[in-house]
Protein backbone atom coordinates (compact mmCIF):
# COMPACT_ATOMS: atom_id res chain seq x y z
CA UNK A 1 0.00 0.00 0.00
CA UNK A 2 1.43 3.45 -0.92
CA UNK A 3 2.61 5.62 1.95
CA UNK A 4 1.26 9.19 2.24
CA UNK A 5 3.75 11.81 1.08
CA UNK A 6 4.02 13.40 4.52
CA UNK A 7 5.04 10.06 6.07
CA UNK A 8 7.43 8.94 3.34
CA UNK A 9 11.05 8.59 4.28
CA UNK A 10 13.45 10.38 1.95
CA UNK A 11 16.21 8.47 0.19
CA UNK A 12 18.83 9.84 -2.18
CA UNK A 13 19.56 7.24 -4.85
CA UNK A 14 22.93 7.70 -6.51
CA UNK A 15 23.48 6.02 -9.86
CA UNK A 16 23.95 6.26 -13.59
CA UNK A 17 20.98 6.30 -15.93
CA UNK A 18 21.03 5.60 -19.70
CA UNK A 19 22.59 6.39 -22.02
CA UNK A 20 24.84 4.48 -22.34
CA UNK A 21 22.69 1.39 -21.90
CA UNK A 22 24.62 -0.71 -19.41
CA UNK A 23 23.16 -3.02 -16.76
CA UNK A 24 23.66 -0.72 -13.73
CA UNK A 25 22.26 2.30 -15.57
CA UNK A 26 19.19 0.35 -16.71
CA UNK A 27 18.69 -0.86 -13.13
CA UNK A 28 18.72 2.67 -11.71
CA UNK A 29 16.18 3.83 -14.29
CA UNK A 30 13.86 0.90 -13.57
CA UNK A 31 14.04 1.57 -9.82
CA UNK A 32 13.28 5.27 -10.30
CA UNK A 33 10.30 4.48 -12.53
CA UNK A 34 8.99 1.68 -10.31
CA UNK A 35 6.29 1.77 -7.65
CA UNK A 36 9.03 2.12 -5.02
CA UNK A 37 8.30 5.86 -5.29
CA UNK A 38 4.93 5.11 -3.66
CA UNK A 39 6.77 3.98 -0.52
CA UNK A 40 9.63 6.51 -0.35
CA UNK A 41 10.50 9.95 -1.61
CA UNK A 42 13.29 9.03 -4.03
CA UNK A 43 15.72 11.82 -4.94
CA UNK A 44 18.05 10.87 -7.77
CA UNK A 45 21.62 12.06 -8.19
CA UNK A 46 22.98 11.09 -11.61
CA UNK A 47 26.59 9.81 -11.42
CA UNK A 48 27.31 9.48 -15.13
CA UNK A 49 30.82 10.40 -16.16
CA UNK A 50 30.43 8.76 -19.58
CA UNK A 51 27.81 9.54 -22.22
CA UNK A 52 28.92 6.83 -24.66
CA UNK A 53 30.22 3.28 -24.19
CA UNK A 54 33.38 4.31 -26.05
CA UNK A 55 34.18 6.81 -23.27
CA UNK A 56 34.33 4.13 -20.57
CA UNK A 57 37.90 3.62 -19.36
CA UNK A 58 39.23 6.67 -21.19
CA UNK A 59 40.05 10.09 -19.79
CA UNK A 60 38.84 13.43 -21.06
CA UNK A 61 38.92 16.92 -19.58
CA UNK A 62 35.15 16.94 -18.93
CA UNK A 63 35.22 14.10 -16.41
CA UNK A 64 36.82 16.00 -13.48
CA UNK A 65 34.21 18.75 -13.90
CA UNK A 66 31.40 16.19 -14.05
CA UNK A 67 32.73 14.53 -10.88
CA UNK A 68 32.86 17.87 -9.07
CA UNK A 69 29.31 18.64 -10.20
CA UNK A 70 28.09 15.26 -8.92
CA UNK A 71 29.61 15.88 -5.47
CA UNK A 72 28.16 19.38 -5.36
CA UNK A 73 24.76 18.03 -6.37
CA UNK A 74 24.89 15.38 -3.67
CA UNK A 75 25.83 17.92 -1.00
CA UNK A 76 23.03 20.28 -2.06
CA UNK A 77 20.43 17.49 -2.05
CA UNK A 78 21.48 16.24 1.39
CA UNK A 79 21.26 19.75 2.83
CA UNK A 80 17.93 20.53 1.15
CA UNK A 81 16.10 17.21 1.61
CA UNK A 82 17.69 15.86 4.81
CA UNK A 83 17.33 12.23 3.69
CA UNK A 84 17.18 9.32 6.10
CA UNK A 85 19.47 7.36 3.76
CA UNK A 86 21.89 7.75 0.85
CA UNK A 87 21.86 4.68 -1.43
CA UNK A 88 25.12 4.31 -3.38
CA UNK A 89 26.05 1.70 -6.03
CA UNK A 90 29.73 0.81 -5.69
CA UNK A 91 32.33 -0.10 -8.29
CA UNK A 92 34.59 -3.14 -8.54
CA UNK A 93 37.72 -1.29 -9.62
CA UNK A 94 40.21 0.83 -7.70
CA UNK A 95 39.56 4.07 -9.58
CA UNK A 96 35.82 3.48 -9.52
CA UNK A 97 35.69 2.75 -5.80
CA UNK A 98 37.82 5.79 -4.97
CA UNK A 99 35.25 7.87 -6.87
CA UNK A 100 32.44 6.21 -4.91
CA UNK A 101 34.26 6.73 -1.62
CA UNK A 102 33.88 10.50 -2.01
CA UNK A 103 30.10 10.03 -2.11
CA UNK A 104 30.28 7.91 1.05
CA UNK A 105 32.52 10.49 2.75
CA UNK A 106 30.29 13.41 1.79
CA UNK A 107 27.19 11.62 3.07
CA UNK A 108 28.78 10.63 6.37
CA UNK A 109 30.26 14.10 6.99
CA UNK A 110 26.73 15.46 6.61
CA UNK A 111 25.40 12.91 9.09
CA UNK A 112 23.55 10.61 6.70
CA UNK A 113 23.31 6.83 6.80
CA UNK A 114 24.79 5.12 3.73
CA UNK A 115 23.65 1.89 2.11
CA UNK A 116 25.83 0.53 -0.70
CA UNK A 117 24.74 -1.67 -3.60
CA UNK A 118 26.90 -4.02 -5.68
CA UNK A 119 25.55 -4.76 -9.16
CA UNK A 120 28.14 -7.37 -10.06
CA UNK A 121 30.07 -10.29 -8.63
CA UNK A 122 33.74 -9.50 -9.25
CA UNK A 123 34.30 -7.73 -5.90
CA UNK A 124 36.47 -10.40 -4.24
CA UNK A 125 38.46 -11.07 -7.41
CA UNK A 126 39.29 -7.39 -7.69
CA UNK A 127 40.39 -7.10 -4.06
CA UNK A 128 42.47 -10.28 -4.21
CA UNK A 129 44.42 -8.81 -7.11
CA UNK A 130 44.80 -5.37 -5.48
CA UNK A 131 47.55 -4.14 -3.13
CA UNK A 132 47.03 -4.11 0.62
CA UNK A 133 46.37 -0.36 0.74
CA UNK A 134 43.37 -0.79 -1.58
CA UNK A 135 41.94 -3.51 0.69
CA UNK A 136 42.41 -1.28 3.74
CA UNK A 137 40.88 1.68 1.90
CA UNK A 138 37.81 -0.33 0.89
CA UNK A 139 37.35 -1.75 4.37
CA UNK A 140 37.64 1.72 5.94
CA UNK A 141 34.82 3.15 3.83
CA UNK A 142 32.55 0.11 3.91
CA UNK A 143 32.69 0.18 7.71
CA UNK A 144 31.10 3.64 7.50
CA UNK A 145 28.04 2.11 5.80
CA UNK A 146 25.01 0.43 7.37
CA UNK A 147 24.75 -2.43 4.90
CA UNK A 148 25.08 -3.69 1.34
CA UNK A 149 22.67 -5.02 -1.28
CA UNK A 150 23.72 -7.90 -3.55
CA UNK A 151 21.87 -9.49 -6.46
CA UNK A 152 21.64 -13.07 -5.21
CA UNK A 153 21.93 -15.30 -2.16
CA UNK A 154 25.01 -16.89 -3.70
CA UNK A 155 26.73 -13.48 -3.62
CA UNK A 156 26.45 -12.88 0.12
CA UNK A 157 29.94 -14.30 0.59
CA UNK A 158 31.42 -11.31 -1.24
CA UNK A 159 30.91 -9.17 1.86
CA UNK A 160 31.62 -11.66 4.64
CA UNK A 161 34.01 -9.92 7.01
CA UNK A 162 32.85 -6.50 5.82
CA UNK A 163 29.28 -6.62 7.16
CA UNK A 164 27.32 -8.71 9.63
CA UNK A 165 25.07 -11.28 7.92
CA UNK A 166 21.92 -9.32 8.83
CA UNK A 167 23.35 -6.25 7.06
CA UNK A 168 23.83 -8.06 3.74
CA UNK A 169 20.56 -7.78 1.79
CA UNK A 170 19.56 -9.71 -1.32
CA UNK A 171 17.43 -8.15 -4.07
CA UNK A 172 17.51 -9.70 -7.56
CA UNK A 173 16.62 -7.59 -10.57
CA UNK A 174 12.95 -7.46 -11.49
CA UNK A 175 10.73 -5.58 -13.94
CA UNK A 176 7.43 -5.77 -15.80
CA UNK A 177 7.41 -5.92 -19.59
CA UNK A 178 4.77 -5.32 -22.26
CA UNK A 179 5.53 -7.88 -24.96
CA UNK A 180 4.38 -7.42 -28.57
CA UNK A 181 2.67 -10.28 -30.45
CA UNK A 182 4.83 -12.79 -32.28
CA UNK A 183 5.27 -11.98 -35.96
CA UNK A 184 4.25 -14.43 -38.65
CA UNK A 185 7.26 -16.33 -39.98
CA UNK A 186 8.53 -19.70 -41.19
CA UNK A 187 8.08 -21.87 -38.10
CA UNK A 188 10.24 -24.63 -39.57
CA UNK A 189 13.31 -22.46 -38.84
CA UNK A 190 14.24 -22.33 -35.15
CA UNK A 191 15.27 -18.80 -34.20
CA UNK A 192 18.12 -18.38 -31.73
CA UNK A 193 18.71 -15.00 -30.08
CA UNK A 194 21.87 -13.48 -28.61
CA UNK A 195 21.33 -9.96 -27.22
CA UNK A 196 24.07 -8.03 -25.39
CA UNK A 197 26.93 -5.61 -25.99
CA UNK A 198 29.20 -7.41 -28.46
CA UNK A 199 32.41 -8.02 -26.56
CA UNK A 200 34.55 -11.05 -25.75
CA UNK A 201 33.59 -11.10 -22.07
CA UNK A 202 29.92 -11.56 -23.01
CA UNK A 203 30.67 -14.75 -24.96
CA UNK A 204 29.72 -13.65 -28.47
CA UNK A 205 32.79 -15.39 -29.93
CA UNK A 206 31.83 -18.66 -28.26
CA UNK A 207 28.29 -18.45 -29.67
CA UNK A 208 29.54 -17.89 -33.22
CA UNK A 209 32.00 -20.77 -32.86
CA UNK A 210 29.12 -22.96 -31.64
CA UNK A 211 27.10 -22.09 -34.76
CA UNK A 212 30.11 -23.06 -36.88
CA UNK A 213 30.20 -26.45 -35.12
CA UNK A 214 26.49 -26.99 -35.77
CA UNK A 215 26.87 -26.19 -39.45
CA UNK A 216 29.75 -28.64 -39.78
CA UNK A 217 27.44 -31.29 -38.27
CA UNK A 218 24.93 -30.59 -41.03
CA UNK A 219 22.26 -28.84 -38.96
CA UNK A 220 20.59 -26.18 -41.08
CA UNK A 221 17.04 -25.54 -39.82
CA UNK A 222 18.00 -22.66 -37.53
CA UNK A 223 19.04 -19.02 -37.64
CA UNK A 224 20.89 -16.87 -35.09
CA UNK A 225 19.96 -13.22 -34.57
CA UNK A 226 22.71 -11.21 -32.87
CA UNK A 227 21.48 -7.91 -31.42
CA UNK A 228 23.90 -5.39 -29.97
CA UNK A 229 26.66 -2.91 -30.72
CA UNK A 230 30.28 -3.90 -31.23
CA UNK A 231 32.54 -2.64 -28.46
CA UNK A 232 35.86 -4.11 -29.64
CA UNK A 233 36.86 -3.36 -33.24
CA UNK A 234 39.42 -6.18 -33.50
CA UNK A 235 36.89 -8.71 -32.28
CA UNK A 236 34.31 -7.43 -34.77
CA UNK A 237 36.72 -7.86 -37.69
CA UNK A 238 37.72 -11.36 -36.59
CA UNK A 239 34.21 -12.66 -35.98
CA UNK A 240 32.62 -11.06 -39.03
CA UNK A 241 35.31 -12.68 -41.17
CA UNK A 242 34.48 -16.05 -39.59
CA UNK A 243 30.76 -15.60 -40.26
CA UNK A 244 31.28 -14.62 -43.90
CA UNK A 245 33.98 -17.18 -44.73
CA UNK A 246 31.90 -20.02 -43.28
CA UNK A 247 28.56 -18.70 -44.63
CA UNK A 248 26.98 -19.03 -41.19
CA UNK A 249 23.21 -18.52 -40.71
CA UNK A 250 23.63 -15.38 -38.62
CA UNK A 251 22.09 -11.91 -38.93
CA UNK A 252 23.48 -8.90 -37.05
CA UNK A 253 21.26 -6.09 -35.80
CA UNK A 254 22.09 -2.82 -34.07
CA UNK A 255 21.14 -2.40 -30.44
CA UNK A 256 17.42 -1.67 -30.15
CA UNK A 257 15.18 -0.51 -27.30
CA UNK A 258 11.57 -0.80 -26.23
CA UNK A 259 9.11 -2.62 -28.49
CA UNK A 260 11.72 -3.34 -31.20
CA UNK A 261 13.98 -4.99 -28.65
CA UNK A 262 11.23 -7.19 -27.22
CA UNK A 263 10.11 -8.16 -30.72
CA UNK A 264 13.38 -10.06 -31.00
CA UNK A 265 12.60 -11.89 -27.76
CA UNK A 266 9.04 -12.92 -28.66
CA UNK A 267 10.07 -14.00 -32.17
CA UNK A 268 12.88 -16.21 -30.84
CA UNK A 269 12.68 -19.87 -29.79
CA UNK A 270 15.95 -20.07 -27.81
CA UNK A 271 18.00 -17.48 -25.96
CA UNK A 272 21.76 -17.90 -25.61
CA UNK A 273 24.01 -15.73 -23.43
CA UNK A 274 27.24 -17.38 -22.18
CA UNK A 275 29.30 -14.68 -20.41
CA UNK A 276 32.94 -15.55 -19.76
CA UNK A 277 33.47 -13.23 -16.80
CA UNK A 278 31.64 -12.46 -13.52
CA UNK A 279 28.17 -10.99 -13.95
CA UNK A 280 25.63 -9.68 -11.46
CA UNK A 281 22.06 -10.63 -12.37
CA UNK A 282 21.88 -9.75 -16.09
CA UNK A 283 18.74 -8.00 -17.25
CA UNK A 284 18.76 -10.01 -20.50
CA UNK A 285 18.23 -13.17 -18.45
CA UNK A 286 15.17 -11.63 -16.76
CA UNK A 287 13.87 -10.43 -20.14
CA UNK A 288 14.33 -13.84 -21.75
CA UNK A 289 12.45 -15.52 -18.88
CA UNK A 290 9.63 -12.97 -19.19
CA UNK A 291 9.42 -13.75 -22.91
CA UNK A 292 9.13 -17.48 -22.16
CA UNK A 293 12.39 -18.62 -23.73
CA UNK A 294 14.59 -21.58 -22.81
CA UNK A 295 18.02 -20.18 -21.91
CA UNK A 296 21.55 -21.40 -22.54
CA UNK A 297 23.99 -19.61 -20.27
CA UNK A 298 26.98 -19.94 -17.95
CA UNK A 299 27.16 -20.01 -14.16
CA UNK A 300 28.33 -16.44 -13.54
CA UNK A 301 27.26 -14.24 -10.63
CA UNK A 302 23.63 -14.76 -9.67
CA UNK A 303 22.59 -16.29 -13.01
CA UNK A 304 22.33 -19.71 -11.36
CA UNK A 305 19.53 -18.39 -9.12
CA UNK A 306 17.47 -17.57 -12.21
CA UNK A 307 18.46 -20.32 -14.61
CA UNK A 308 18.50 -23.82 -13.16
CA UNK A 309 20.07 -26.49 -15.34
CA UNK A 310 17.46 -28.67 -17.05
CA UNK A 311 14.67 -26.82 -15.24
CA UNK A 312 14.29 -23.62 -17.26
CA UNK A 313 17.53 -23.67 -19.21
CA UNK A 314 20.86 -25.34 -19.78
CA UNK A 315 24.09 -24.33 -18.01
CA UNK A 316 27.37 -24.68 -19.89
CA UNK A 317 30.95 -24.01 -18.85
CA UNK A 318 32.61 -20.75 -19.79
CA UNK A 319 34.74 -20.62 -22.96
CA UNK A 320 33.31 -23.95 -24.17
CA UNK A 321 31.75 -23.44 -27.64
CA UNK A 322 31.35 -27.20 -28.05
CA UNK A 323 29.12 -27.33 -24.96
CA UNK A 324 27.06 -24.43 -26.33
CA UNK A 325 26.74 -26.30 -29.63
CA UNK A 326 25.62 -29.48 -27.84
CA UNK A 327 23.03 -27.55 -25.81
CA UNK A 328 21.74 -25.82 -28.93
CA UNK A 329 21.54 -29.12 -30.82
CA UNK A 330 19.56 -30.67 -27.96
CA UNK A 331 17.03 -27.83 -28.02
CA UNK A 332 16.89 -27.61 -31.80
CA UNK A 333 15.92 -31.27 -32.07
CA UNK A 334 13.49 -31.42 -29.13
CA UNK A 335 10.60 -28.95 -29.32
CA UNK A 336 8.90 -30.44 -26.25
CA UNK A 337 12.05 -29.81 -24.20
CA UNK A 338 12.14 -26.21 -25.43
CA UNK A 339 8.53 -25.75 -24.38
CA UNK A 340 9.03 -27.36 -20.96
CA UNK A 341 12.05 -25.19 -20.14
CA UNK A 342 10.31 -22.07 -21.48
CA UNK A 343 7.15 -22.62 -19.43
CA UNK A 344 9.14 -23.20 -16.26
CA UNK A 345 11.17 -20.05 -16.88
CA UNK A 346 8.05 -17.95 -17.35
CA UNK A 347 6.58 -19.38 -14.15
CA UNK A 348 9.82 -18.61 -12.29
CA UNK A 349 9.85 -15.06 -13.64
CA UNK A 350 6.28 -14.38 -12.53
CA UNK A 351 7.03 -15.65 -9.03
CA UNK A 352 10.38 -13.98 -8.37
CA UNK A 353 11.48 -11.38 -10.94
CA UNK A 354 8.59 -8.98 -11.55
CA UNK A 355 8.68 -5.32 -10.55
CA UNK A 356 6.37 -6.08 -7.63
CA UNK A 357 8.72 -8.78 -6.32
CA UNK A 358 11.70 -6.43 -6.54
CA UNK A 359 9.87 -3.45 -5.01
CA UNK A 360 8.59 -5.57 -2.11
CA UNK A 361 12.13 -6.62 -1.26
CA UNK A 362 13.49 -3.09 -1.57
CA UNK A 363 10.67 -1.56 0.45
CA UNK A 364 11.18 -3.97 3.33
CA UNK A 365 14.93 -3.62 3.58
CA UNK A 366 14.95 0.16 3.09
CA UNK A 367 12.37 0.61 5.84
CA UNK A 368 14.48 -1.58 8.12
CA UNK A 369 17.69 0.30 7.32
CA UNK A 370 16.10 3.72 7.79
CA UNK A 371 14.61 2.82 11.17
CA UNK A 372 16.95 0.35 12.80
CA UNK A 373 20.46 0.52 11.45
CA UNK A 374 23.14 2.85 12.75
CA UNK A 375 26.61 3.19 11.22
CA UNK A 376 29.31 1.28 13.02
Amino acid sequence: MPVSRSKKKTIILMGKIPPPYMGPAVATKIILDSSLKNHFQLIHQDTRLNREISEIGSWNWRKPFRQSAILAGLMWKIICFQPQLVWIPISQSTSGFIKDSFYILMSRLLGRRVLVHLRGSNFRNWLSQSPEWVNRYVRFFLRRCVGVIVLGECLRYLFEGFFKPESIFVVPNGADYILPPRLSRDESIVRILYLANLMASKGIGDVIEAVKILKKKGLSEFHLDVVGDWVEANLEAKLMNSVLSNNLPISFHEKTLGKKKFQFFVDADIFVFPPREPEGHPWVIVEAMAAGLPIITTDQGAICESVVDNENGLIVQTKKPKQIANALELLLEDKSLRERLANKGLEKYRLHFTENAMVSRFAGLLQTVCENHEPR
